[in-house]
């Protein structure tokens, strides 16, 4: 049986009117809802078949109408991760696909990403507050050229951070997913090499998904492998990294971070790493650029087209029990 056999809501996050290439409604089977993370919901969510969750809108947005989605067959993130949707899981049926957005954050992150590494080495924030205060901060900064760079997670956002650090002539680039491989570009190690591997890097580069085995990885045993110097660059999620550890490190002055994502996060006023010093924040804008909304709606036109047509959808994490 294919979506075209069935009448089915489908919820969105935009009005379907605003994106290209849908499957049409009346061929389909689809009734297009749109929800948008406010209090008041669509329609029952019952109906439900394919659910598009609401971007950056949190877990609690995120979950609210999942345990009443009875008739639920996929759920879409906008986002690279999908932490902020599994702890709702249990409450749906079995066989519910879970899809998350590789395809449309990996240029931007990655463009974050090198930004971060280049402000914080070539002292960017400073000549910032130099020109608010209209001093002339001239020194002597870290070059990224004949750096090691480690990343931390070598899918698909990893990989694209490793495509815009070729030009910079870095002196090598180490690789490391949750299990060891090989690619065009070179060796991929295993996480369980990680610890290994972190003396030897000038850059650490935190590309991961966030999963029980990578919250709190890096930890305090983590940071103090680090060589003196060395810069943290975190654009995965703030718990992948213990804050007060961090804390200990960067107040000492042994390394410096650069942090697209905190934890706490947003990061309240008056919190110790606002004002640490070494540390440049980004308020979680990774994939929030004008590349997100073209990307995100040709996935999602993608997707839809595909599950009228009962073929495979891309970018599947896993299946319910």
């Amino acid at each position: 049986m294919t979506a075209a056999d069935v009448t089915a809501d489908v919820w969105l996050p935009l009005p379907a009117d605003e994106i290209e290439g849908l499957p049409d409604p009346s061929e389909a089977g689809f009734a297009y809802r749109f929800w948008d993370g406010g209090a008041d919901l669509p329609a029952d969510p019952a109906d439900c078949a394919f659910y598009v969750v609401p971007y950056m809108k949190g877990t609690e947005v995120a979950v609210r109408p999942l345990a009443a989605m009875t008739s639920l067959r996929v759920v879409q993130t906008l986002s690279a991760g999908v932490d902020h949707v599994t702890p709702g899981l249990s409450d749906v049926p079995s066989g519910v696909a879970l899809c998350n957005a590789r395809g449309v954050h990996e240029a931007s992150t990655a463009e974050l990403a090198l930004a971060l590494v280049l402000a914080s080495l070539r002292g960017i924030p400073g000549f910032v507050r130099g020109q608010d205060r209209e001093e002339w901060r001239a020194g002597f900064f870290p070059a990224l050229a004949d750096k090691s760079v480690l990343i931390v997670g070598y899918g698909s956002i990893g990989a694209a951070v490793e495509d815009r650090l070729a030009p910079f002539e870095c002196a090598r680039i180490t690789r490391v997913a949750r299990s060891a491989r090989t690619t065009a570009r070179g060796p991929v190690h295993a996480l369980t090499d990680l610890r290994a591997l972190l003396p030897g890097a000038d850059v650490v580069i935190v590309s991961t998904p966030l999963t029980e085995d990578t919250h709190h990885l890096v930890d305090a045993d983590f940071l103090s492998r680090m060589k003196d110097g060395a810069l943290l660059v975190n654009v995965a999620r703030g718990p992948v990294v213990d804050t007060k550890a961090l804390l200990a490190e960067v107040e000492g002055g042994r390394v410096t971070a650069a942090l697209d994502v905190t934890d706490p996060e947003p990061l309240p006023a008056g919190h110790p790493l606002w004002h640490a010093p070494g540390v440049l924040i980004s308020p979680h804008v990774g994939g929030s650029t004008s590349a997100f909304m073209p990307r995100a709606k040709r996935l999602i036109a993608e997707q839809l087209t595909r599950f009228a047509a009962g073929e495979p959808l891309r970018n599947v994490v896993l299946t319910t029990d």
